[in-house]
Order: C-alpha cells, then structure tokens, then sequence
C-alpha cells in the first residue's frame, strides 16, 4: 500500500498554504490505478491564526471553505486524504480541530475532533500553550473503514494518552494517524519514543505527520521528523527536517502477525477504556 506524509511549515495565510499543499500534490509519483494515502499535518491550512480567525474560517459539517479546499485536491490528484485539521464550529462558540478522511473522489469517509487539548505550559518562545481558550474538545472516537484497512485517527497531543489508542486498536484499528504540530521542546524529548510505544503497545502502523521549522517569523517553532512507524515499533520511514513527503509501502500481513504472535489484546487484565 502507498502511503504518502506531508511535512509542512505552514503559517496564518491560508491561501500560501494551500498552494504548498497543491505543489506537493503536484509532484506526488503515483499509480492512478492503485490507491494512495496522503495524511497531512494539523493546522496544515492555518498555523498559530488568532481566535478571530479560527472563527473566520471555521464551518459546519456541511459549509467549510477549508474542508471544500483540502477535499477538492483529494479529488483533484486522486488521492485518499487524512487532512490534517481544521477549525470546524462547536456549539459553545469555540472551534473543534477536526481532522477529515477524505476518498480520492473528495467525499468524506468520516471525521475525528481532537479529544485532548493542549493547555500546558513549555520551556520555548511561546511558554503558554491555551488550546482551550479556542477550542472545544470533541467526544468521539474515529476508526474508519478505507482499502488500506481500518484507520483510526488523532491529533497531536492525543499522542500521549494510551487508553485512546487502546480504544482504537479494540474498535478495530490497524493503522492509526497522528497530524501533529509538536513544539520543538516537547518533539526533542518525547515525539519518537511515544511514536514508537503507542505503534508497540496497540500492534498498529503509526502514521504521523508533522509540521517543522519557524512559523509565522519565529513566534513557533516546530519538532518536524514526521514518520511512518511499524507494529514492532521500527521506523520504516522518517523526514527530520525540511518540508517535504516521507514515502512508505505498508504491508497490513506484519500486523496480523504480530498480533497473532503476541496476542496482548486477549491478555490485557483491565478493563476497556471508555471516555468520560
């Protein structure tokens, strides 16, 4: 199976940011007749925008310029598409960060809002992350069926919490997606090590795409190394630095062997994760 990451360095204009997108979709190698996963970044559309203008290009399920845009490439360059995030409405007056799949015709498989949000203080330029003064978390789960298998999707901070991938894995993943925007900080310490576990602990292929670099002249900065992870928790494929695609061909036969060699779902003692 053809996979395909994004790593970007996206910022607050959206229109130079879907023209990135564009022309790396542009120059994507593929075989028309063989299906392709694209997964991009969160924020891949608008990085570090203010609340006004989360709320600005923020719609619903079923009027998003945003969601009309990354769709319409899908469509375009034929290509299935994790589409990283977008602000969609919530009904609070804050945003949901949602992450749409996407079939290489432009019609949506399904949607995931990210469950954890990132209000945490860090060592960097910014120092105070505050997610949910903007945004509303969701409260559903996302494992979808595509060709490539059962897909499960989350959003970056997700990344550190288990008992999500737990619950993928038990509702069926095999592959599970990460769009993410690490700090530079937290990325250096903890981005490959927790790749690697939750792609060990839930027997699954990790696909995690990441922004890298100095957003928005250096008010962020990025960890990047977006990477393509197997169910034995070794690296198949990375991009450190740079914008740029990370290429994979993935094989769902590792999977099944692994699990049933190591059948750790069936030993696990404690109860299903389920949310609050």
């Amino acid at each position: 199976m053809h996979i395909s990451l994004l790593q970007c360095q996206s910022s607050r204009d959206v229109s130079a940011n879907l023209l990135f997108i564009e022309s790396q979709l542009k120059d994507l190698k593929r075989d028309v007749d063989t299906p392709h996963l694209v997964v991009l970044p969160e924020c891949s559309l608008l990085f570090g925008g203010h609340e006004s203008q989360q709320l600005a290009y923020a719609g619903d399920a079923h009027q998003s310029p945003l969601k009309s845009a990354l769709s319409a490439l899908a469509a375009k360059y034929q290509v299935f598409m994790v589409a990283g995030t977008i602000p969609a409405l919530a009904e609070d007056g804050r945003v949901y960060s949602r992450c749409y799949l996407f079939d290489d015709k432009g019609d949506t498989l399904g949607h995931y809002d990210k469950l954890h949000l990132f209000d945490v203080d860090v060592a960097d330029g910014t120092q105070q992350y505050r997610e949910s003064e903007t945004f509303c978390p969701g409260d559903h789960i996302s494992v979808i069926d595509t060709p490539f298998g059962k897909i499960g999707l989350t959003v970056c901070y997700d990344l550190r919490f288990p008992d999500l991938f737990r619950a993928m894995r038990l509702a069926g993943a095999e592959i599970i997606t990460v769009p993410s925007a690490f700090t530079k900080v937290t990325g250096e310490a903890h981005w490959q090590v927790l790749l690697q576990a939750r792609a060990i602990e839930t027997q699954c292929i990790i696909l995690a795409a990441a922004q890298w670099g100095a957003h928005n002249e250096g008010s962020r900065e990025t960890w990047g190394q977006s990477m393509v992870v197997g169910p034995w928790g070794n690296i198949i494929a990375q991009r450190q630095t740079g914008t740029g695609w990370v290429h994979a061909e993935i094989d769902l036969a590792e999977v099944h062997s692994i699990r049933s060699k190591m059948p750790v779902m069936q030993h696990n003692r404690f109860l299903e994760p389920s949310l609050k």
